[in-house]
């Protein structure tokens, strides 16, 4: 089944010529990340890019220089938004926890502002998690990209982690990690599996529901995990 992607809105369409807009930067990234997180790096061509964006094929090397660097543009550009989002709220909840952090407190600092953002802000956050999943899933290079851009607010994860589940092994945790994260970002790609598997009992676009439910799912796993190397 291909993922749905949401077009840009018509005002960010129509064929624009060189030097004409207000934030030309920003439409060929909206663009990009629109045919990325459908198509993947290696199914779009800059021409393709520059079409949607309504922008000249050399502006793009302009701005970007090659479509790697395109790619890594669109990449660091919410990454930057949500590492930063992610780390205020482990750190807020580590503040206001010192002595009573839990597994699922953690969690949810880590992983509630994707959900917020997915929730409340522009419909390219959907494309961009969408594509942060197809990344995640590429053996060739996504485990580089996803490292590049991701690492240091994974590692204070399992640092806080580690705080709130002392005895926990180091392996364990990391573990845990690599579960959570396929969790995750299934249910932020709204792919509409759970939608036919459950016959319309359950929409994967309900982020509410998935946000009553995940931070529990992926604390318990931890917890088992945790608990079945606790000395006895």
């Amino acid at each position: 089944m291909t993922t749905p992607v949401l077009r840009p809105t018509a005002a960010s369409r129509g064929r624009r010529r060189k030097g004409e807009g207000p934030d030309l930067r920003g439409a060929i990234l909206d663009a990009a990340e629109l045919l990325f997180a459908g198509q993947g790096f290696y199914g779009v061509t800059t021409r393709q890019v520059a079409a949607e964006a309504g922008v000249d094929t050399a502006l793009i090397h302009y701005y970007f220089g090659s479509k790697r660097d395109l790619f890594d543009a669109v990449f660091a550009r919410r990454a930057e938004v949500v590492n930063a989002e992610r780390l205020q709220a482990m750190a807020a909840y580590e503040a206001s926890h010192p002595e009573t952090m839990t597994a699922n407190g953690v969690i949810e600092a880590f992983i509630g502002p994707l959900i917020e953002r997915s929730l409340t802000g522009e419909p390219g956050w959907k494309n961009y998690f969408r594509l942060v999943a197809l990344v995640n899933n590429t053996p060739a290079w996504g485990g580089e990209t996803m490292h590049r851009f991701f690492d240091p607010v994974v590692h204070r994860f399992i640092d806080t982690l580690k705080k709130a589940m002392p005895g926990a092994e180091l392996a364990d945790l990391y573990w845990g990690y690599q579960f959570l994260t396929g969790s995750m970002m299934l249910a932020l790609s709204e792919t509409g599996r759970i939608d036919q598997l459950s016959e319309g009992l359950c929409r994967s676009t309900d982020l509410a529901a998935v946000r009553a439910r995940l931070f529990d799912y992926c604390a318990a796993g931890f917890e088992a995990i945790v608990g079945e190397r606790a000395p006895s």
